[in-house]
């Protein structure tokens, strides 16, 4: 059979790196997303210095807290992760527009959101990674 054509199998490593990549990126988020809710002075300093209006703070934590719930549902994960995508994405334009060199960062965990479903799911690993069966 060649190679292209096998099917994708979970080994026990993949899924278990994708397990900790999963379990840190829910942890990252869910802590931020708490700081953000208790509109503690990280979250209300930092917000302030992107040029947003501080009273948004807990709004844009119980979005984000949101977003990592539909994540965790087992039914819902692809939809959780499009949805931290975007409010990633909306992180790293901020960035970007402030000339901000953290921007990777968010960068950074929108690609771990998606790194550990790709090594947990075979399913999603065969819809995401090119296969040719052509050579």
């Amino acid at each position: 059979m060649h190679p292209n054509t096998q099917p994708l199998v979970n080994s026990n490593a993949g899924l278990w790196i994708g397990r900790i990549i999963s379990a840190w990126v829910v942890l990252f988020l869910a802590f931020d997303g708490g700081v953000k809710v208790l509109k503690l002075a990280p979250a209300v300093e930092a917000t302030a210095q992107m040029g947003y209006p501080v009273n948004l703070v807990a709004i844009i934590g119980v979005i984000e807290l949101g977003c990592l719930a539909v994540y965790l549902i087992p039914r819902t994960f692809v939809l959780g992760a499009i949805l931290l995508t975007g409010f990633l994405g909306g992180a790293i334009a901020s960035k970007v527009r402030l000339e901000d060199p953290w921007f990777l960062f968010p960068a950074a965990v929108a690609i771990l959101v998606w790194a550990g479903l790709v090594l947990r799911h075979r399913q999603l690993r065969a819809l995401v990674l090119w296969h040719s069966s052509l050579t």
